[in-house]
């Protein structure tokens, strides 16, 4: 169908972000968030929304700017937008989720050099149109968002023995010796995590590295 939402390529690269070349699980780019941000699946949503936008949004602007900036100056204008959207984000959660704005830190602010938003940038959104750039940005921030929620399910069920704050462990595990891991609320966990994670998405893909 010529008049369909989404064209072939848009569809490949959807799923270039999603999975074939997921940000974290294959360009390994953006574990510092994934092992810092995961200990409970609130911030790791938060923090997923906020590269997303700023990932998706960021993309489009700088495609429809690309035409006209110097290539001298051009990670400076990419620096300045991408520094716009995380101040609209920064102010968001300190106006209306001041616990969670605490709690994801610095983080947030790092989001301007994150190398998934530069990365899309200078890789994808200097050199293609609005809307392939708006698809390129978002599926990559939904990758990255996949690996972190993941992640921070994991580590708090096992760490906290809750989800989102409710309790999923009964009370009767602990009486009975269940003891929560630590481990889990440690980096060391959630880098361990990634990998069996990195792992698994490489086999399904029938990745392997080339000598």
């Amino acid at each position: 169908m010529p008049n369909a939402l989404l064209t072939k390529q848009d569809k490949k690269i959807i799923m270039d972000g999603l999975w074939d070349t997921n940000p974290i699980s294959f360009q390994i780019l953006g574990i510092c968030s994934a092992l810092a941000v995961t200990t409970q699946v609130k911030a790791a949503l938060f923090m997923s929304f906020g590269l997303t936008f700023t990932t998706a949004l960021s993309n489009v602007v700088i495609s429809m700017m690309r035409n006209y900036i110097p290539p001298q100056i051009r990670i400076i204008v990419q620096l300045t937008v991408v520094s716009v959207m995380v101040i609209i984000i920064d102010q968001v959660l300190r106006a209306y989720f001041f616990d969670i704005s605490k709690q994801l830190s610095v983080f947030v602010g790092l989001i301007i050099t994150n190398c998934i938003v530069m990365g899309r940038l200078e890789a994808f959104a200097m050199s293609n149109p609005p809307m392939k750039s708006f698809w390129d940005g978002l599926a990559n921030g939904l990758g990255y968002s996949a690996i972190l929620i993941v992640i921070g399910i994991i580590r708090e069920i096992f760490g906290a023995g809750t989800i989102l704050g409710f309790q999923v462990i009964p009370p009767a595990a602990y009486t009975q010796g269940y003891v929560n891991n630590g481990m889990m609320l440690l980096a060391p966990g959630a880098f361990f995590l990634l990998g069996i994670i990195i792992w698994i998405q490489r086999a399904i893909s029938g990745y392997s590295e080339k000598n």
